[in-house]
């Protein structure tokens, strides 16, 4: 989960500062078969955009598939993106939380409670930046709460680094990353905060924005090479692991940025990012079975953060399409893929 905006043809952080992905690494942890892609030309499904808000940033839809949760300013005011969840048509928004920044949120798989990253109770730590790898603020800590924001529970004491939060279907774990000492992992624990484990520990490999798959023992995610870090081009790789850190897999092998998945119901498919030169970021769908890969957005914008609805018909992304040149500003976007599934 992590934070672009566009601005003077460089991506930034969500209000914050960023990074531009550009050129090409070819990371180790598995073959080098090359992914077969659909051609890139093209027509664009119809979208529709959740309105309500002057900036959104990634989100993820509720188990019901009525709402969303998203990092969001709600008006231009606002200098800081914080958790709000919404209807599907852009009414009923919710804020969360108020106090520090947020980032990453998600909802639990029986719709009972949420989980997000703020720096809320850190404010001297939180100096950072959410899209900075190297200047992450480490005041972030994890927290969940009822979806009216009320019983909130803090989850981390440790002032590290914790966000790219999410929960696997079967609402046992929480999966997120940490950083320590400049190196970033995947941690899993109980919903309670029990039971920490760390998931990956390799020695190059900067992992992030996972996610479980469906069966709640798989995970999905993106990794960079720690070597590549603070250099212009940063290209990523996606990747799976079993959530006891067992059978690392690269699953993407074409050069450039792969960036930002998330599975489908199907256990078959999944949505990610590629950036296509010369500074475009897209949505594609893949089949993990096949590598056949399916071009979903066509647009000069930046469109980031695709997720899955509930029952695989639905993606939702963040784009900045129709937004003021130079605004920095994003919306939330729908599209139906069902057809293409």
């Amino acid at each position: 989960m992590d934070h672009f905006s566009k601005r003077n043809n460089t991506f930034t952080g969500t209000g914050i500062k960023g990074l531009l992905f550009l050129l090409l690494i070819c990371l180790g942890c598995g073959g080098n078969q090359e992914t077969p892609v659909i051609p890139t030309r093209g027509v664009e499904l119809p979208v529709r955009v959740v309105p309500g808000f002057y900036s959104a940033a990634e989100s993820y839809f509720s188990p019901d598939g009525q709402r969303l949760i998203l990092n969001a300013r709600l008006i231009e005011q606002e200098s800081e993106y914080h958790v709000y969840t919404v209807r599907l048509d852009g009414t009923d928004i919710r804020r969360i939380n108020s106090l520090g920044a947020d980032a990453c949120s998600y909802y639990f798989p029986d719709g009972e409670r949420l989980i997000f990253t703020s720096t809320r109770d850190n404010p001297r730590l939180a100096r950072g930046d959410f899209s900075d790898p190297a200047n992450y603020p480490t005041g972030a800590e994890l927290y969940t709460c009822r979806p009216n924001g009320s019983d909130l529970k803090r989850l981390t004491r440790n002032q590290l680094y914790e966000a790219e939060v999410s929960l696997s279907p079967d609402g046992q774990w929480v999966l997120f990353g940490r950083m320590t000492e400049g190196r970033m992992d995947l941690w899993r624990m109980r919903p309670d905060g029990t039971e920490e484990f760390q998931i990956t520990n390799t020695r190059d490999l900067q992992e992030g924005g996972a996610f479980y798959m469906p069966d709640s023992r798989h995970i999905i995610f993106r990794a960079w090479d720690i070597n590549d870090q603070g250099q212009q081009g940063m290209p990523m790789t996606i990747y799976t692991i079993n959530h006891d850190g067992t059978d690392l897999k690269r699953i993407t092998y074409e050069e450039g940025v792969n960036w930002s998945p998330h599975p489908s119901p199907d256990s078959v498919h999944f949505v990610f990012v590629k950036l296509l030169p010369p500074h475009n970021f897209e949505a594609y769908l893949m089949n993990m079975d096949t590598g056949q890969q399916t071009r979903l957005t066509y647009n000069d914008g930046f469109d980031a953060f695709p997720s899955f609805s509930p029952d695989g018909h639905t993606i939702s992304f963040s784009s900045s399409r129709d937004q003021p040149e130079g605004s920095r500003r994003m919306a939330i976007y729908l599209m139906d893929i069902q057809n293409l599934l």
